[in-house]
């Protein structure tokens, strides 16, 4: 499974690092051999592309919106993917979910991650 951390309350303009760790996939599973992505969803909107990264964590993507505030990276070894959010905006606020595809390149869309996590909550308060 895919374990989400790091949500809370910040005011707009603070940082939070997200973290997803995988644990607990049978035996074989190698998180390397994953592309991992973030995607948010705030209430009553549907769940977007916030930024992915390619298995071996040589590029990484990222929305619109949150370029130059966001960075995502991973640790291959620790079996760890996180996003640093950085400039904060109350706009950020939603349930944050990590997710992973089983190919090494990455997609904006949803559809095509096979595991998900269990999202947690930003809120940013203005």
């Amino acid at each position: 499974q895919l374990q989400a951390s790091g949500g809370g309350l910040v005011q707009a303009g603070g940082s939070l690092r997200l973290s997803c760790t995988a644990s607990g996939f049978p035996s074989g599973f190698s998180f390397s051999s994953y592309s991992m992505g973030w995607f948010r969803q705030a209430p009553g909107k549907e769940r977007d592309f916030v930024a992915a990264m390619t298995s071996s964590g040589s590029f990484g993507d990222y929305a619109d919106s949150v370029k130059g505030r966001f960075t995502i990276s991973r640790d291959n070894a620790e079996n760890t993917l996180y996003l640093q959010m950085n400039s904060l905006k109350p706009e950020d606020t939603a349930a944050y979910y990590c997710a992973a595809r089983r190919s090494s390149l990455y997609l904006r869309r949803s559809e095509g991650y096979v595991y998900w996590g269990q999202g947690t909550e930003v809120t940013v308060s203005s």
